[in-house]
């Protein structure tokens, strides 16, 4: 269970209503799948061993002696295996009929937690036979040792402390008040469900819902276990809807009709990183709880093999519909900040340096539409092209283009002249490609555009993107500088869908071809001098992928995970498309420029939050500027040795 994850399931058996040996049988084939895939919990469905559509048969004594009778048999033939079981199971106290969740490890009964909402409603008529759990927890008596019963249980693993356990059963989540919600306030990380919801139109929408907005709002993992084909079909039809989830993620789901067993793995270390980040998530209550001890058979962690989904563009939804509704809002996002900015200033200008590169274009494109959600003429939008150097015809005529179709105030200043005088002015050869050569192009051009703001009383207009800020890629006091920064928190992977969306959705036919241009060009500074005319400073050539870099910068700054652990995601995110020595040397070096970088954060212009991660020393991130690297890297350097 190394880096925090643990593999779950969730399985429906195909029953026979009231034969409890049949379906134990059935259930212990289940649980010995679940322990041949490494399976560490397993979910089996509400009153599985006897069927939830027995009716007036759960008052019959021989129904409920052979459910104990195969729940013992089931605890036996279990006593050799890791992984630990949860299923339903109908149990008398006092006379009363309880309907309860078994858990088992180990051959050990370690506990049972009574259903404690009773539907009897519509369909439903669990009142007529079963008595609502008792909260606070009893010991009763069961195959001849005593055994916790109460809903206010819950099971801890000694072992992988990240990992508590709490349980409700089947209507206890559609309650307005689920018992889960003090389970994890009193510290479980995991909620177990075993269920028997029947199947009418739409429910399974509703279903799936509900139990992805419970597993977010509790910040935790929640495993959903539900009857399926052998339930009576007398007035209702059971569709075997298993679902596991994780803080909102829904991990994987089960075809409905098909008794599906179904299993991933749970991040529990990104859910105790995630509440402890979360600072209103409280922890209360716990002290009216029992806790029962478990523990795995290993004494050093293992490595779980991960089969979940591992999206490699993580600021990216992956479905179209879904990323074109997250462009809409996102775009509305910065121009509405723009908007306010400009309203606030009283300024009717916005001075904006374009570049025919994805940045400049999407400040551009933002920009018209905040002058648009104004009311405001396009012709206030200064938009300057500053050729120099590096500037090839391709991005010169993209820019120029740009600013037309977009009905902008165009003007082209060349800066050579001025960037030659300044390198007589502080000595420096023109020969000499370094640092200095390229910097200095870059502060001519933010003097320029801050200057011309004086001149037209406008409001400059900032470009880079949070992958360069992130990475340090900015030069300070050149393009690092400006009065809103409309891209601040835009990933650079992001920013191309941006444009994309733009050129998909323009009636504009120039806009969108010169669009679509941009989008084909290489990313790149153009401080260096071009050769035949094609760009050769191509910035992921100098500081590695963005694509790698917007995964670590998710995973450093969304998560706190260490540098072992991201680096094994990165590695299932891209395999087949980067080899294990270039992750780790893009690793390495976002953990470089990420922490020497930090002072150009420190000083960030205004700019709106966009996304889950910032870098604004005002908002997501107070790093000091002189932390050091030291550990993260040493464990990367672990790895490679």
């Amino acid at each position: 269970m190394i880096d925090g994850f643990i593999k779950v399931a969730a399985a429906t058996p195909k029953i026979k209503v009231a034969d409890c040996e049949y379906n134990a049988d059935r259930i212990l084939e289940l649980i010995h799948q679940a322990e041949e895939n490494q399976v560490k919990v397993v979910v089996l469905p509400e009153l599985c061993i006897t069927g939830y559509t027995c009716g007036e048969l759960f008052l019959q004594d021989t129904l409920l002696a052979s459910a104990l009778q195969q729940l013992e048999r089931i605890i036996k033939e279990t006593s050799d295996m890791e992984v630990l079981v949860t299923l339903g199971v109908p149990v008398c106290r006092n006379g009363k009929l309880l309907n309860t969740a078994a858990v088992i490890h180990k051959g050990k009964l370690l506990g049972l937690v009574p259903k404690r909402n009773l539907p009897n409603y519509s369909e439903f008529y669990e009142a007529r036979y079963f008595m609502p759990g008792p909260e606070t927890v009893e010991y009763i008596s069961v195959f001849g040792q005593k055994v916790p019963l109460g809903t206010k249980l819950l099971f801890s693993c000694s072992n992988l402390p990240a990992l508590t356990i709490g349980v409700e059963i089947c209507e206890d989540l559609w309650v307005p008040m689920p018992p889960s919600v003090g389970h994890t306030m009193a510290g479980a990380t995991l909620i177990l469900n075993p269920s028997a919801s029947d199947e009418t139109t739409g429910k399974d929408i509703y279903r799936r819902d509900l139990i992805k907005m419970q597993s977010a709002k509790l910040v935790c993992g929640y495993i959903y276990a539900d009857s399926g084909e052998g339930e009576s079909t007398t007035d209702l039809v059971f569709a075997g809807h298993n679902l596991i989830a994780e803080n909102g993620l829904l991990l994987k789901e089960s075809k409905r009709f098909q008794n599906e067993f179904i299993c991933s793995e749970l991040d529990v270390q990104k859910l105790t990183n995630e509440r402890r980040r979360m600072t209103t998530f409280s922890f209360s209550g716990a002290e009216s709880y029992e806790f029962v001890n478990f523990s795995y058979g290993f004494t050093e962690p293992t490595e779980t093999k991960l089969t979940r989904f591992i999206d490699k563009a993580p600021f990216v939804p992956g479905r179209k519909e879904e990323r074109d509704r997250r462009c809409e809002e996102i775009i509305n996002i910065q121009a509405y900040g723009l908007k306010k900015r400009l309203e606030h200033t009283g300024l009717k200008c916005a001075v904006i340096a374009i570049s025919g590169g994805l940045d400049s274009t999407l400040a551009l494109l933002v920009t018209c539409k905040a002058f648009d959600l104004l009311k405001l003429d396009r012709k206030g939008i200064v938009t300057v092209t500053m050729p120099c150097f590096g500037t090839t015809d391709r991005t010169y005529r993209n820019a120029l283009s740009l600013a037309e179709q977009l009905g902008t105030d165009i003007k082209e200043i060349p800066i050579k002249d001025a960037v030659l005088l300044h390198f007589r002015d502080i000595g420096h050869d023109k020969d000499v490609h370094d640092i200095t050569y390229e910097n200095s192009q870059a502060r001519e051009r933010t003097q320029i555009i801050m200057d011309l703001s004086n001149k037209y009383n406008g409001l400059v207009i900032g470009t880079g993107d949070m992958s360069e800020l992130a990475l340090g890629w900015a030069t300070y006091n050149g393009d690092h500088m400006s009065m809103y920064g409309v891209n601040a928190s835009v990933p650079k992977t992001l920013v191309r869908y941006l444009v994309s969306y733009f050129a998909e959705t323009t009636e504009d036919e120039k806009l969108r071809s010169v669009l679509l241009d941009v989008l084909d060009t290489p990313v790149s500074p153009e401080l260096l001098p071009p050769v035949e005319g094609e760009i050769v400073q191509k910035t992921e050539d100098i500081v590695g992928p963005y694509e790698l870099h917007d995964f670590y910068m998710y995973y450093i700054l969304r998560f706190g995970f260490t540098p072992t652990k991201i680096y094994r995601l990165a590695v299932t995110a891209f395999d087949g498309m980067y080899d294990k020595d270039t992750i780790l040397k893009w690793l390495k070096t976002f953990y470089r420029r990420f922490f020497s970088q930090q002072f150009k954060r420190s000083c960030l212009p205004d700019g709106p939050k966009v996304g889950s991660v910032a870098v604004s020393p005002r908002g997501d991130l107070r790093m000091p500027s002189d932390a050091s690297a030291a550990l993260w890297l040493n464990e990367l350097n672990k790895i490679q040795g």
